[in-house]
C-alpha cells in the first residue's frame, strides 16, 4: 500500500474501532474506571480530554505540597534519607534522582538482551533510534521492568497501586523536542503517568543526553484543543505532532523554568511526573550511544488513553 495513503487512512477514526474490538479483551482495564468517571461510551470508542470535565492533575502530590505531606503517609520512613529528601521536594520540582539503583551487572544483562533482539531481529531500531516493548520478548528486560523497590516508589508518589506498561530502549540520543509524557499517554483524572528512566551506560554529554525543566510540571497540561488538533467524529484533527512541539516551545518561552541537563552514571534512575516537559539534547558525536531504558506506569485505577490519537491505551491483561 502507497505509504502516503497508509497514512492518511491513520486519522480515520473507524479503523482505530475495528483494531480496538480485535484486540477486546486489551481494553477491559477501562471498564470499571468508564463507569466511575460516568463515561458512557464503548470501551473500543475515540476518547480524548473533550469527555471529561476537568483538566487539573488530581494526584495527592500536585493538589497539595509534597514538602507538608509526604511525610505523614506512613510509608515514608521505608525510604533511605536520599529519598525522603526528594519526594519532599516532589511538587516543586517534578523528579527525583535515585543514584545507582541497579547493579553494573543488571543493567549489562539488559543491554545484552537488548542486544540480541536487534541482532535477531526480533524487534527493529525505530527512526529515532529506540527498541519498543522489549519486555515482551526478555525476561531480562521485563524484570527489570517490573522491580518491586520501584514500584513501590511509585506507587508512594501517585498514591495509587501502579502498572509498568511500556518499555523503550535507547540506542543513542533521540534528539526530541521538548514534550509532556501527557500528550502520548494520558489518564483521566491527570497526573497518573509516571516515568523512570533508567541509565543503561555513563551518559556523555556528547551522546545527546536527556534534558529537562524542573517545575514545569506545574504548568496546565497541553492537549488536543490547546493547540487547535480539533478532531470530527470520524477523523482525527489535522495538525502534526511537530505543531504540539512548537506549542510546547512557545509555552516555555512565556515561562521562566531552567532546563537541566542529566548526566547518570550506569544504573542511576530518574523518576518523572507525568506533565514535566524534558527530551533530548542534539547529539554531538554520532558515534557515542546513549544506552538507556524507560518504562512508563499508569496508575491501576484510572481510564487510560492517548490524547494526541483519541485511542484508549491497550494493556495487557491485569
Amino acid at each position: 500500500m502507497n505509504m502516503k495513503l497508509k497514512d492518511k487512512l491513520k486519522d480515520y477514526k473507524p479503523l482505530h474501532w475495528i483494531y480496538n474490538l480485535l484486540h477486546a479483551k486489551q481494553l477491559l482495564h477501562n471498564k470499571d474506571a468508564y463507569k466511575r468517571y460516568n463515561v458512557h461510551k464503548p470501551l473500543y470508542g475515540s476518547i480524548s480530554s473533550r469527555d471529561f470535565p476537568d483538566k487539573t492533575s488530581s494526584a495527592w502530590l500536585d493538589v497539595n505540597d509534597s514538602a507538608t505531606v509526604a511525610a505523614s503517609k506512613k510509608p515514608f520512613k521505608n525510604f533511605s534519607d536520599d529519598i525522603q529528601e526528594q519526594l519532599l521536594q516532589w511538587s516543586s520540582k517534578g523528579f527525583l534522582h535515585i543514584r545507582q539503583y541497579f547493579s553494573h551487572e543488571q543493567v549489562d544483562e539488559v543491554n545484552n538482551a537488548v542486544e540480541e533482539l536487534i541482532n535477531q531481529k526480533h524487534l527493529p531500531v525505530t527512526h529515532d533510534n529506540k527498541v519498543m516493548f522489549g519486555y515482551k520478548h526478555s525476561p531480562v528486560i521485563k524484570q527489570m521492568m517490573q522491580d518491586e523497590g520501584l514500584k513501590t516508589l511509585l506507587s508512594f508518589i501517585l498514591d495509587k497501586e501502579t502498572i509498568p506498561f511500556q518499555t523503550l530502549n535507547f540506542i543513542k540520543g533521540s534528539g526530541q523536542r521538548a514534550h509532556s509524557d501527557s500528550i502520548h499517554m494520558t489518564t483521566y483524572p491527570l497526573g497518573y503517568l509516571i516515568a523512570a528512566w533508567i541509565a543503561l551506560e555513563d551518559i556523555h554529554p556528547d551522546s545527546g543526553p536527556l534534558f529537562y525543566y524542573p517545575g514545569s510540571h506545574k504548568l496546565p497540561y497541553l492537549l488536543n484543543d490547546d493547540f487547535e488538533n480539533y478532531s470530527t467524529q470520524l477523523k482525527l484533527g489535522n495538525k502534526q505532532y511537530s505543531d504540539y512541539e512548537d506549542m510546547t516551545a512557545e509555552v516555555l518561552s512565556h515561562n521562566h523554568f531552567q532546563s537541566e541537563v542529566f548526566l547518570p552514571r550506569k544504573g542511576d534512575v530518574l523518576i518523572w511526573h507525568a506533565n514535566l516537559i524534558h527530551g533530548g539534547m542534539p547529539v554531538v558525536n554520532p558515534a557515542l550511544t546513549r544506552k538507556s531504558m524507560v518504562v512508563h506506569y499508569y496508575a491501576k485505577d484510572v481510564i487510560k488513553y492517548h490524547e494526541i490519537t483519541e485511542r484508549p491505551s491497550l494493556m495487557e491483561e491485569e
